[in-house]
């Protein structure tokens, strides 16, 4: 290196030393200009992340209500189920105690000491990880948070670790409720079960404090249809943390969670076993004399008339709720899924079928309401008759033969021999129509309002999700539906509860009431009363009546009944006029005496009333079985009674599956559980109980 005379350094050196300077001064201006923008600028905004970095606040999950029948037996509650946690933070310092205590804890437990992983996702109770992974993935995220090693142990497993965590600082046991349904199947179509937040619900349920990986919502029944009352509201605690998670003191005074309401039915539990049993029951007897698995599903439902009360309600097969307590197994879910008999379906609210026979009460109240037949006339009723079905106004039509279920025919029937015997000929030329005999017929238009007057086609408005209402087909349906005209056929067929007609069990159940009512259609109900943890009443059961056919004027009138062309009202409304009532009464009080149900209650001791029915279907599970013949379709079987006759306590409907005939299979199923319930009065009679 070159110097001058005086030993001063050159002018490429000093250029050197400027430059060194100024891109200092510039860095120090940009960490100026920076820190001002950060410390004074953006102030606001950085103190309210730190805040939020600071400040959490936690929810706190709510106890869910309790479900009881009517006499207190509990169908749906709350149980401490114990999971085996370790806090990484609390563990000890040295990596020796900490693997003692790991190696302790996977014999104590069972689970793997070692097994998978780091990389491994963490899976709280999973069986991915052995017990240092899981320790070891948590503290390197979240040391403050438990991590669940194993869940829903043994209480006396739960107790022994407890006992041990003395000597073990970083592991506790942690209850947590699980609900638990101990009635199980027998009120699981009732009841329901539970089943994470789904993803539509999270936004909403977030805001309110819910926590989607930990609480749970109503996925079926009583636990769906009542989720927001049952589920309450949760608390929040507003904490400080560090860095690390670990909470260091309460913000704000904690807001204690709001437990949910309880519930209590209307069900009688020991008469919804004493239905079941006597369904599955008879079930097992026919399956096993006809040597073959025919009849595969029933529903059985009792009802008290006067109140609308919901006494059983029984859908079978059922399935075992408490399996899907603590999370829901695909592979059984999947079970239920494939299962023909579909489980997971309330039938009694939720199947919709042809209602076959016990439709004719409907053909009967308006016939003899519109004059269409006096009680007292003789109606001619052979094996067959044959009419001329038509599409349209001048159609010359084409003969159609309609045949009776009795290959002999009855010869001659009256009203009430014509409900008694149940004769297909007579309700064919009631609903229809038969100008041999000057029956001028119902015809479709006034068999719908009168079916819609007994609940037919319509929701009932019970407690419970996905209630279907039906179908009671008008012309119009028919044209929009099926793509052709409606004919004079299909009023006949109609007119006999089959076609296009579908009902749900709960709809035929409440036809009867109605009946049994004297006419007025109650709101049937399951809930007695709503409770607070308190046991406060909320809710108390009043019967609440939907509509009374005698008094209101619900019934319509049509310029065209028949129907042929289009259903056109006149805006003209009418009632049913209550010596109609007494004669359909007392026609399913001879049903009992001497038509199709005398021989099942000949041996009942309280008066009762009631009809059959036997209904040809053709679904997916019947024509895969080459089932559906032509002329010869398989039967479901229907029995609907009340008692007594007098004074009507209840009213029982008994669907089964592939039944065949109503009186031989559906009508045993009825009387025994008509006798279960007066066995069970008497009972309670003698110990005092109301």
């Amino acid at each position: 290196m070159s110097l001058s005379s005086n030993g001063s350094k050159g002018p490429i050196e000093g250029l050197r030393v400027y430059s060194f300077l100024g891109v200092i001064g510039l860095i120090f201006v940009i960490f100026t200009i920076r820190l001002f923008n950060l410390q004074v600028v953006q102030y606001d905004e950085w103190l309210g992340q730190a805040e939020e970095n600071r400040i959490q606040r936690i929810s706190l999950a709510p106890q869910r209500g309790v479900i009881y029948d009517r006499n207190g037996i509990v169908l749906a509650r709350n149980i401490a189920s114990y999971n085996i946690n370790v806090i990484p933070a609390n563990l000890p310092d040295d990596a020796g105690e900490i693997m003692e205590i790991e190696l302790e804890l996977a014999d104590v437990t069972g689970v793997p000491f070692s097994l998978g992983s780091i990389e491994d996702p963490l899976i709280p109770c999973g069986d991915n990880l052995g017990v240092t992974q899981m320790v070891s993935i948590q503290s390197s995220f979240s040391p403050f948070d438990p991590v669940s090693i194993q869940c829903d142990v043994p209480r006396e497993l739960a107790l022994a670790v407890a006992e041990m965590a003395v000597d073990w600082p970083g592991v506790e046991v942690e209850v947590e409720p699980v609900r638990d349904f101990p009635t199980g199947d027998l009120t699981a179509a009732v009841i329901g079960f539970l089943g994470p937040i789904p993803a539509r619900d999270e936004a909403e349920l977030l805001a309110l404090g819910f926590v989607p990986n930990r609480d749970k919502v109503g996925y079926g029944g009583l636990e769906l249809y009542f989720d927001e009352l049952l589920r309450g509201l949760p608390g929040s605690r507003l904490v400080e943390t560090d860095v690390a998670g670990q909470i260091l003191r309460d913000v704000e005074p904690p807001i204690d969670p709001v437990s949910g309401q309880n519930v209590i039915l209307t069900i009688d539990t020991r008469l919804q076993q004493a239905a079941q049993t006597i369904l599955t029951g008879e079930l097992n007897f026919w399956n096993t004399y006809l040597n073959e698995i025919r009849m595969t599903s029933g529903v059985v439902i009792a009802i008290n008339p006067r109140t609308g009360e919901i006494l059983a309600m029984v859908s079978w097969p059922s399935y075992e709720n408490n399996r899907m307590a603590r999370f829901i197994p695909a592979y059984y879910y999947e079970q239920l899924i494939a299962d023909s008999t579909d489980p997971l379906v309330n039938h009694a609210a939720g199947a919709e079928l042809p209602a076959g026979s016990v439709f004719k009460l409907v053909t009967a109240v308006g016939a003899l309401n519109e004059k269409v037949v006096t009680p007292e006339q003789i109606v001619q009723t052979p094996a067959f008759i044959t009419i001329t079905e038509k599409y349209y106004a001048g159609d010359p039509g084409q003969g159609r033969e309609f045949v009776d279920w009795n290959d002999a025919g009855f010869g001659q029937l009256n009203f009430n021999g014509g409900i008694a015997n149940s004769s297909n000929v007579y309700f064919y030329k009631l609903g229809g129509g038969y100008p041999p005999e000057d029956i001028d017929g119902l015809g479709i238009c006034r068999l719908g309002t009168y079916a819609n007057a007994l609940g037919y086609g319509l929701t009932t408005g019970i407690e419970l999700p996905y209630e279907t209402e039906g179908l009671v087909p008008t012309p119009t349906w028919k044209r929009r539906f099926q793509g052709e005209n409606w004919s004079t056929g299909d009023t006949y067929i109609a007119s006999v509860g089959q076609g296009f007609d579908l009902a749900t069990p709960l709809q035929v159940l409440m036809s009867a009431a109605v009946i049994a009512n004297d006419g007025a259609m109650m709101q049937p109900t399951l809930v007695r009363e709503i409770v607070d943890g308190q046991g406060n009443i909320v809710q108390s059961f009043e019967p609440q009546q939907r509509w009374d056919i005698t008094q209101d004027k619900i019934i319509k009138h049509y310029t065209n009944p028949s129907g042929i062309g289009a259903c056109e009202e006149t805006g003209e409304l009418t009632s049913v006029e209550p010596w109609v009532i007494d004669t359909v009464q007392q026609g399913m009080r001879s049903a009992v005496q001497f038509g199709t149900l005398a021989e099942e209650f000949q041996n009942v001791t309280v008066t009762a009333a009631g009809k059959t029915g036997t209904a040809e279907y053709c679904d997916e599970v019947a024509f895969n079985k080459n089932l559906c013949i032509p002329g010869n379709w398989p039967t479901h079987a229907w029995t609907v009674a009340y008692a007594p006759y007098e004074n009507p306590e209840i009213a029982v409907v008994a669907f089964v599956y592939n039944g065949g005939e109503g009186a031989s299979v559906a009508g045993p199923i009825v009387v025994k559980t008509i006798e279960a319930y007066f066995e069970l009065k008497a009972v309670d009679s003698e110990l005092g109980n109301p």
